[in-house]
């Protein structure tokens, strides 16, 4: 099946973000409160409850949280390392949003030191 050009079927902001602050990553509070600002921030409506489970202390990554959170639009998840201060977040929407928005949002929320981007159209 030949795809139209200007068909936007919607976008992905994959997020890596390195030094962040230990103590948003290791709290379940802080990053509820991140998903709802950042669902503020880009205009996209968050749809059931958020989850948001810690484990991995038998991997070789260790302990961290991980969160999914469906939106009207699609989903954000994100999965953090608590040993490295690092943060992996992906944000999904069929609807446009702001890309610089949601970057300098969260490096912010996450007072995070570095932050590498990837931007996929679909």
């Amino acid at each position: 099946m030949k795809k139209e050009k200007n068909n936007f079927n919607g976008q992905e902001l994959i997020l890596d973000l390195y030094d962040c602050n230990h103590k948003i990553i290791t709290s379940k509070q802080k990053i509820a409160n991140y998903i709802t600002k950042i669902c503020k921030e880009i205009k996209v409506k968050k749809y059931g409850p958020t989850r948001i489970e810690r484990f991995g202390g038998d991997s070789r990554w260790g302990y961290g949280y991980s969160f999914f959170q469906f939106i009207e639009e699609s989903s954000i998840c994100g999965h953090l390392l608590e040993n490295e201060n690092v943060a992996f977040i992906n944000i999904f929407s069929c609807k446009p949003f702001s890309n610089l928005r949601a970057i300098n949002f969260t490096k912010k929320y996450f007072q995070a030191k570095k932050v590498k981007k990837i931007v996929l159209l679909r």
